[in-house]
């Protein structure tokens, strides 16, 4: 045999393996979210993780250089799917037949950024959308969109989050009525989008200096783009006469007057911030759009800086012009908006020669993995379980002649599968007891069903709850008769899982009036 060749074992830039605690975790936000998709009647759709490039060519404004294109294979120029919306239309527009859908769809998608591994903005990385496609009337389905938001962000815990909201046509008649070329709105629009990251000061530079745009028109905007408020600034903007001859933004200031009054129905409202600096720099967009932020959105030094601190310790020196460097220690950069979307009402005609091409839609992306980094820093110090098993099967016994009791241990396993039982046992046939308990507290199985000569010879098992302090009354196990083992284990499943969401429900409860103080 030849030498075995020498090569670096890791994984892509930007990617990682999941598994343990992660996997649980994540595991959860899908079906948290899955759950409120089907609760609001979505059904779902799967498409190719590759498009051909003209698809994706052209939709994503600047943000398209982050497409990932692949080598010619057979002729066709492909590229890995940038987001989970643009092969969506591109469905629809393939299916004539499909004139309204709620839809959602879980996968993976790719986008050549730079990453920062433990912010959750990685190059692969999993997006949860829901669209509504159809002709419906105005805000409806939005105000739909806005509330499943909430929904699962609150049923996964993930602390106070606002949800910013803007409307395409406000900002569209707002860079004309000041003076913004027409030509020039998306790639203004796409500066504004970055004020979240950095200062006026900045973006003013960018809009000036690196696009062209008169230094007065710039500061106009700037009048405007601070704003934020809620139904009230919607009243502000009605009574500014220079806005308001613009037929665009009294069109997107009717439009989100609705919506709140919708908003107000879904108790949505208190968690949404009018933000008149929210942009979205992707190309479709042509109604309402909205960004989900938390508090771990913001970069570290944008939210010191506001604060008036100073960062703890130096920052880590990172070259911020190498597109392949981690930036997980770079103080400018933090999680980002969790999830985004809008209304985009002619990006499927864009795909359809058909008069009747084009179906309106609206919809929302969860970023999984922006999520769950804010869960796991969460969760650091508490104990999850690797799987849901709920009961190990273990032998006890000593000396040569234990034979490990393999066979009983598979019977018992069997009886509590048949039953629907969570339950699994030690692959060695003569396993030690110590070692069969610590895999048991590993992974963080409540119960053990344990077996030995003796009880086997009196019809007889012991159940033990894992964990319980010296001098609970249940601390060595409870002895049941055989076939009681079922009801009995079932029993105390039960129990265990109500009163660890007791538990749960007084700590989160804790948690609300703690920052409510």
């Amino acid at each position: 045999m030849g030498k075995k060749a020498q090569f670096n074992l890791k994984v892509p830039k930007g990617t990682r393996d999941w598994d343990g605690k992660d996997m649980v975790i994540r595991d959860k936000i899908f079906q948290t979210i899955t759950t409120v998709f089907k609760k609001h009647g979505a059904q779902t759709i799967d498409t190719p993780v590759f498009e051909l490039k003209e698809i994706l060519s052209g939709k994503y404004g600047e943000d398209s250089k982050l497409i990932y294109d692949l080598a010619d294979q057979g002729g066709e120029i492909t590229s890995l799917r940038y987001d989970l919306t643009v092969p969506f239309a591109r469905y629809l527009a393939m299916n004539p037949q499909v004139q309204n859908i709620k839809r959602y769809h879980i996968a993976k998608v790719y986008r050549r950024d730079q990453p920062a591994m433990t912010k959750g903005r990685m190059r692969e990385f999993y997006q949860c959308d829901f669209d509504i496609a159809g002709s419906y009337d105005p805000m409806l389905p939005d105000a739909e969109i806005l509330r499943i938001t909430t929904e699962i962000l609150d049923n996964l815990d993930i602390g106070k989050y606002t949800i910013k909201l803007n409307h395409r046509k406000i900002l569209d008649g707002l860079f004309a009525v000041c003076g913004v070329p027409e030509d020039k709105i998306r790639t203004i629009s796409s500066a504004v989008d970055k004020l979240d990251k950095v200062s006026w000061e900045e973006v003013r530079k960018e809009m000036t200096e690196e696009k062209g745009l008169d230094g007065e028109v710039a500061d106009r905007i700037g009048t405007y783009v601070v704003k934020k408020g809620g139904a009230d600034l919607l009243s502000e903007l009605e009574k500014d006469e220079s806005l308001m001859s613009s037929e665009s933004a009294k069109k997107g200031v009717e439009d989100l007057k609705l919506l709140f009054e919708y908003l107000d129905i879904f108790n949505v409202t208190p968690k949404v911030s009018f933000d008149l600096s929210l942009a979205r720099g992707l190309d479709y967009y042509t109604g309402i759009i909205y960004e989900i932020v938390t508090e771990a959105s913001a970069p570290p030094a944008k939210a010191a800086g506001a604060e008036g601190e100073k960062p703890k310790k130096k920052p880590k020196k990172i070259n911020k012009d190498d597109p392949d460097a981690d930036r997980s220690d770079d103080p400018t950069v933090g999680v980002g908006s969790i999830a985004a979307g809008g209304r985009y009402d002619e990006l499927v005609g864009m795909f359809s020669s058909s008069a009747k091409g084009g179906i309106p839609c609206v919809g929302i992306s969860f970023g999984v993995d922006r999520i769950f980094s804010i869960i796991k820093a969460k969760t650091e110090a508490q104990t999850v379980r690797n799987t849901e098993v709920d009961v190990y099967v273990i032998a006890f016994g000593m000396g040569k002649e234990f034979t490990g009791l393999v066979k009983e241990r598979m019977k018992v396993c069997k009886e509590l599968w048949d039953a629907g039982v969570k339950a699994e046992f030690s692959y060695k046939v003569k396993a030690k007891f110590q070692t069969q308990f610590k895999d048991a507290e590993k992974n963080g199985v409540p119960f053990a069903v344990i077996i030995g000569e003796d009880e086997l010879a009196q019809g007889v098992v012991k159940i033990k709850e894992m964990g319980l302090p010296e001098g609970h009354p249940d601390k060595n196990g409870v002895v049941v008769k055989y076939e009681d083992m079922i009801p009995e284990v079932k029993k105390r499943i039960e129990q265990f899982n109500r009163e660890r969401e007791v538990i749960q429900g007084v700590e989160q409860a804790t948690l609300v009036e703690s920052k409510q103080e």
